[in-house]
């Protein structure tokens, strides 16, 4: 029975041991290529040159990060991106809000059909639309304005279904309570369910940020003017704009991607618990 016990033991450590070898293996292969980023940015030109890299710099080039500023306007590149993000999460926010809460405690006909069509919309990629919106853009006359980078994507339907499972968990005598007092649809929507789906609210605009944030493919079609590219963008024209010798130059590449992940990042750590609370109740009823 002890030989038992203690041989169960020995294996109850082994699977952990594994389990905590293999977790860091994969913390270690996923955490790599970011090492490697900083490092890189904090590298001299030459030594970005050697044949065999370096996995620590020899000297700290912190002016590679001032670089940056001088060799792109990367100032307004980063305000660009900024207003465009922001932009997004206001006009995002309050149309799935409004939808949300029709899907979710609204009575009409055709409402879970209607439902399962914004649902379908989360299959289609923004390559199979971008002509026609092009095009609408083009005769509105938006292109190469911040109206043709946030318009567009003003409805979310994941975060229309995110918020409707949120406001579906809310108890209904609460809404009927504040129907009796006088209060209307938005005063209901604004004043009582987005206090109790706030925390839902808050990881939905964490997740507008960071999409807006590292958005690519549309800024890229949209803007013309270096007056109007957002970061992703800039730092991919970056090799261009110098005189495209972009192999002598990986250092100041390097210190721009850094600038640009700093803000996701912060905003990720401080809201993550946020982030997995929601997810994890917005299993589909």
């Amino acid at each position: 029975m002890r030989d038992n016990r203690m041989a169960g033991q020995r294996y109850y450590r082994s699977i952990t041991a594994l389990r905590i070898v293999l977790a860091l293996a994969v913390a270690a292969v996923m955490f790599f290529p970011v090492y490697w980023l900083l490092i890189s940015s904090l590298k001299t030109q030459a030594e970005m040159r050697l044949a065999v890299p370096t996995f620590w710099p020899e000297t700290f080039a912190w002016d590679n990060y001032a670089e940056a500023f001088s060799v792109i306007p990367y100032a307004r590149f980063f305000g660009n991106t900024l207003l465009m993000s922001i932009g997004l999460i206001v006009l995002q926010l309050n149309i799935a809000l409004m939808a949300a809460y029709a899907f979710a405690k609204g009575r009409f006909w055709g409402r879970e059909l209607l439902f399962f069509l914004v649902l379908a919309a989360l299959i289609v990629p923004d390559q199979v639309t971008f002509v026609p919106v092009y095009v609408m853009m083009a005769k509105l006359g938006w292109l190469d304005t911040f109206l043709a980078l946030i318009v567009p994507h003003g409805a979310s339907a994941f975060g229309i279904f995110l918020l409707r499972q949120a406001f579906k968990s809310l108890n209904n005598d609460v809404l009927e309570a504040a129907r009796v007092d006088g209060a209307g649809r938005f005063s209901i929507l604004y004043r009582l369910l987005l206090p109790m789906a706030l925390p839902t609210v808050v990881t939905l605009g964490v997740l507008v940020f960071i999409s807006s944030w590292n958005s690519y493919f549309w800024p890229l079609i949209m803007t013309n003017s270096n007056d109007m590219r957002v970061l992703t963008v800039g730092i991919a024209m970056l090799r261009d704009s110098i005189a495209g010798n972009e192999a002598m130059y990986f250092h100041v590449i390097m210190a721009s991607c850094v600038m640009a992940i700093i803000p996701i990042v912060l905003i990720f750590t401080v809201m993550q618990r946020h982030i997995v609370t929601a997810m994890a109740n917005s299993t589909f009823k």
